[in-house]
């Protein structure tokens, strides 16, 4: 059967059969009319049938699709832009492509995980990027350091656990966010802030309000996970961002409805940058967020007394929170409630240890069997640490094993090792000389010859001396403690001196 192609102004017959293919008629009309086709790494260009408004695939047949002789089809020239780099996220299992030109490859790593949170709608703390042979990819670096090519995919990996989490913050179910929640406390806090980020960028309502009721704050930024807390100074940028911000650059209107009824403080949040909401929302040109946010900050706050400017209530409320993070700076020096790491605590540092980060489901994460029962280390109270007994009259030990559900009462848990009564070599001293040891020995000596007890004696009678002041703090009876020992050494000095 004889058909009518057009391509470009011209009209050409061709003879071919009905059960002829698309692509076999494409090829005809790349031969016959010398169609040349451009294909390289950034772009290429193929050529497209349409018949009766419909493009046609190249599988199809000619008949089957209707066309019969003397019917008349329609040829263009496409082009196609071909994604520069692509992007296997582990978490949802999709390709994401990144577009752009050859540029791309020039920028650093940190720039290049902006536009990958952005999007994948991750913040870039919960995840990292690797190269197909595995190496991760560090902030600090260029693109080009790792030898990336032109279409090369890479792989994003989240934090081991995570999955099921960060699949529930993406598909806005809160029942499978609160059921994927770490049991460390500090983990889960940063998994409650991702979340927040995620509903904000997304828009899942529900999942907001649910945060917001459990004490997520919308103005504070997501910030690294705990186990990089320590090495913070050399975090991304992007980790400064709230959720007000991200929601303001995603508009989400409803979102932002949300943050400001909560907490209209939210107003005068500025990201790493030194931008509010409503200078986010202007620069990515979205006319609904502007309107709200201006209208909201150009508005008056009605208090029981007295009615004030936004702007002026604005400046209150960040004068009080500077009060209070001044007043809590001073209390936390004599107390640990300020610091968020703690002894024990893990620590990663980017190239010196290989992190938790290789997309692990929650099940495939190693847990205790929940038969067997952990033991805890009690800390004894002051008397029992300085005879190295229990209120029993044990002398197995300054510490004691005690059962998980025991140690729920206990204020503190420590894994200490056990106090022997060999003596302890102490750490030795920079700039000691090799005979220091022999002369602080050798200076005790008289003192145990006058006072009778040995030094450990003697600080056991006056620590336990001191711990009969219940009412001051430990560090107040630490404080007594070495004031009685200090006079004690000096009026065995002065009896020596007088003897002599």
């Amino acid at each position: 059967m004889r058909v009518f192609i057009c391509f470009e102004g011209a009209c050409e017959h061709f003879d071919v059969r009905p059960d002829q293919t698309v692509g076999a008629m494409k090829q005809m009309v790349k031969e016959h009319l010398l169609v040349h086709l451009s294909d390289d790494k950034q772009a290429r260009q193929y050529l497209e049938l349409i018949y009766g408004g419909a493009a046609l695939q190249d599988t199809w047949a000619l008949c089957d699709v209707g066309i019969r002789s003397g019917s008349a089809l329609q040829c263009l020239r496409k082009s196609e832009q071909r994604p520069v780099m692509r992007v296997f996220n582990a978490v949802t299992g999709e390709t994401l492509q990144i577009m752009g030109s050859e540029a791309l490859l020039h920028i650093s790593v940190a720039r290049f995980k902006s536009l990958v949170s952005v999007q994948s709608g991750l913040p870039v703390s919960s995840f990292r990027l690797s190269t197909p042979a595995g190496v991760q990819l560090y902030d600090c670096n260029q693109l080009q350091d790792y030898t990336i090519e032109i279409g090369s995919t890479l792989r994003l990996d989240t934090w081991d656990g995570w999955v099921e989490f960060l699949q529930g913050c993406l598909l806005g179910h809160r029942l499978r966010v609160q059921s994927n929640l770490s049991e460390n406390k500090p983990v889960m806090r940063f998994q409650l802030q991702v979340a927040l980020y995620i509903a904000a960028s997304l828009g899942h309502l529900d999942v907001a309000a649910w945060l917001l009721e459990k004490g997520v704050h919308p103005e504070e930024p997501v910030g690294v996970h705990p186990y990089r807390q320590w090495c913070h100074q050399t975090a991304h940028r992007d980790t400064e961002k709230c959720p007000i911000h991200i929601a303001a650059e995603s508009s989400q209107f409803l979102i932002l409805k949300l943050f400001v009824a909560r907490n209209p403080s939210t107003l005068a949040c500025r990201d790493a940058e030194g931008h509010d909401p409503l200078k986010v929302a202007l620069q990515r040109g979205h006319r609904d967020c502007v309107r709200y946010l201006a209208n909201k900050l150009y508005s008056v706050v009605s208090l029981s007394n007295m009615t004030l400017p936004m702007q002026i209530y604005l400046q209150i409320k960040r004068w009080v929170g500077l009060g209070q993070k001044r007043a809590a700076s001073n209390r936390c020096q004599y107390t640990n409630a300020a610091f968020k790491a703690r002894a024990g605590d893990k620590l990663l540092v980017d190239g010196f240890n290989q992190p938790d980060m290789s997309s692990k489901s929650k099940r495939s994460v190693t847990k205790p069997s929940r038969g067997t029962k952990t033991k805890a280390l009690q800390l004894p109270s002051l008397q029992e640490k300085m005879w190295g007994h229990d209120s029993k009259g044990r002398t197995d030990g300054a510490f004691k094993e005690i059962s998980e559900e025991d140690s729920s009462s206990c204020r503190s848990k420590f894994l200490l090792p056990s106090v022997t009564r060999k003596s302890i070599n102490g750490p030795g001293f920079v700039g000691a000389s090799p005979n220091s040891s022999h002369r602080l020995t050798a200076s005790l000596e008289p003192f145990s010859h006058l006072c009778g007890w040995t030094p450990r004696e003697n600080a056991v009678h006056c620590l336990t001396t001191a711990s009969t002041f219940t009412e001051k703090p430990w560090l107040k009876q630490l404080k007594i403690a070495r004031t009685l020992i200090r006079k004690r050494v000096h009026s065995k000095a002065l009896i020596s001196r007088w003897t002599t």
